[in-house]
């Protein structure tokens, strides 16, 4: 879906590309951990009583749980559980 103008979203990338490296990548990690925190409190609203393990092993599920095999995702599932 594309909502936006191409007049707004050069004047948009203009503005980011007059950022630092640093800033461009500040802002990526406050929007990651935006993500991640509404995804937890869309978790905990469903399933209130998740632990720390739950919470981590249902997080990555919800964010890579699509790249990998059955396989990796036993593994990676199992790492969590510490």
């Amino acid at each position: 879906m594309k909502d936006t103008s191409d007049k707004i979203w050069s004047q948009y990338h203009e503005m980011i590309m007059q950022k630092t490296g640093e800033e461009r990548l500040l802002m990526g990690c406050s929007m990651f951990d935006t993500a991640k925190e509404i995804v937890r409190s869309s978790l905990l609203s469903k399933s209130p009583n998740f632990d720390s393990k739950d919470l981590r092993q249902h997080i990555f599920l919800r964010f890579y749980g699509h790249e990998y095999n059955e396989r990796q995702l036993n593994k990676i599932m199992m790492s969590l559980e510490k």
